[in-house]
């Protein structure tokens, strides 16, 4: 779905870039203040997001959707570890504009990460999501995600605990794996 017109046409997914930076960031920062949805206590800056995706691997991506250049929301594909046993796993995150929340964009966005993460050649996708975030937890169960086990009081942010819940996603074709 990167980079191809969506339902509305004016809609699509493509890579994040420089451009998008301060966006991304300005929706990452709703998300910190909102709390529930990150352990992040401090905002961040376009910078910030840069040297994050500057330090990602070929197997990593950053996506926005966009409306008329307009970014609405962002996603991450990263890889879960550095140890190579970990190869075929990796990680996924949603962030949404908070005034476009509802609308459907994170289906789409969701759609696109999926596709890209088979397209990187993963197999398992994890979430880590604030378990009280019933909202998300129910969003990812629709696309075939499954709680396997709950953290407790694993966070501190806005002067609480917080447990977190892990879901995790098989994608239907499994990578064959080099055996050297």
């Amino acid at each position: 779905m990167d980079g191809t017109n969506l339902a509305n046409n004016s809609l699509r997914v493509r890579p994040g870039g420089k451009q998008d930076y301060a966006t991304i960031a300005l929706i990452y920062n709703q998300a910190i203040a909102a709390g529930g949805m990150t352990f992040h206590e401090q905002e961040v800056s376009a910078e910030y997001i840069q040297q994050w995706i500057e330090g990602f691997c070929d197997r990593e991506t950053l996506l926005v959707l966009v409306e008329k250049e307009q970014v609405l929301g962002w996603g991450v594909v990263k890889k879960y570890s550095d140890r190579s046993g970990y190869r075929f796993c990796c990680e996924t995150s949603i962030y949404l504009e908070r005034t476009e929340t509802g609308k459907g964009y994170g289906r789409i966005l969701q759609e696109s990460l999926l596709n890209k993460a088979a397209e990187l050649n993963y197999h398992h996708i994890v979430l880590k999501i604030v378990a009280s975030n019933q909202g998300s937890i129910r969003f990812h169960e629709r696309f075939g995600f499954e709680i396997v086990g709950i953290q407790k009081e694993i966070g501190f942010t806005h002067n609480r605990w917080h447990d977190v819940a892990i879901l995790q996603l098989l994608l239907s074709k499994p990578p064959q794996p080099d055996l050297e």
